[in-house]
């Protein structure tokens, strides 16, 4: 399969799911279990930049990895956000919709609207993290939890990948 860019940054072994134009990553620093990215495969700053047919298959898209992440995390819901231009927090020019998966009893966020400024402080240190990206990785939302390395991003697309080809399957 052809490599993957989020932005400049080569994400093929995070990929979980492709479609024609869009795919879905493990997230690097996740704030929660199971917080992934759903991009566009073609390197696009703005939402607005987007072809009708690009936005339409990342919507699908978003939708699907949507309800398939849902089951496979056992939440209740789902925070599904995107941050488009510098100003409202975007630190990667790639447009992308972070899908969180959230619990009614248990949720990391004892208050919703808490998982905002978590979700804006992490994509602050994105693109640091991203470059070091071979070496072990910070999560920034918990100090106790271990880093994430490569190895540890491709197991976990390659678990979640396995719901997507089981449903190709049926």
């Amino acid at each position: 399969m052809s490599s993957l860019l989020f932005a400049s940054f080569d994400v093929s072994r995070q990929a979980f799911y492709r479609s024609r134009l869009a795919a879905a990553i493990v997230n690097l620093k996740p704030l929660v279990p199971g917080h992934v990215l759903v991009i566009p495969t073609r390197v696009v700053p703005r939402l607005a930049d987007l072809k009708h047919d690009e936005l339409s298959e990342l919507m699908i898209s978003v939708q699907h990895v949507a309800r398939v992440i849902e089951r496979v995390y056992g939440a209740d819901g789902l925070t599904i956000a995107c941050q488009d231009g510098k100003a409202s927090g975007q630190t990667v020019p790639h447009v992308h919709f972070h899908l969180l998966p959230r619990k009614l009893q248990g949720d990391a966020f004892a208050r919703n609207d808490d998982v905002y400024p978590a979700l804006e402080a992490s994509e602050g240190r994105l693109p640091d993290a991203l470059r070091e990206a071979p070496q072990q990785l910070q999560v920034d939302a918990d100090e106790d939890r271990k880093p994430r390395t490569l190895e540890d991003m491709e197991k976990e697309a390659r678990w979640l990948k396995s719901f997507f080809d089981a449903e190709a399957e049926a």
